[in-house]
């Protein structure tokens, strides 16, 4: 399993190994379970999402899963969360 570290509920630098869908599906993990942060359904999609955008298929179930439960804005935040993560790493 890649290394991380999570510097805020916004933000997470990866150790020197390139980041790849596991590592993501582990942060969508984290928080749609709350291991060891507040279950946060907004987080947990936007890293469901970087992690089946990499291919992941159970991310892909897990994001449409989690996307039942939240609103129309929540979705939006964690779609635009997403995003900026991509164009920040």
């Amino acid at each position: 399993m890649a290394r991380f570290e999570i510097a805020d509920a916004q933000c997470a630098s990866f150790a020197s190994a390139p980041t790849t869908a596991d590592t993501f599906f582990d942060l969508g993990m984290m928080y749609s379970s709350g291991r060891n942060v507040p279950i946060d359904f907004v987080m947990a999609h936007k890293w469901f999402n970087l992690a089946a955008q990499r291919g992941n298929a159970e991310a892909t179930r897990l994001r449409r899963e989690i996307a039942d439960q939240m609103t129309a804005l929540e979705i939006a935040q964690a779609q635009r969360a997403a995003r900026a993560w991509l164009k920040a790493a």
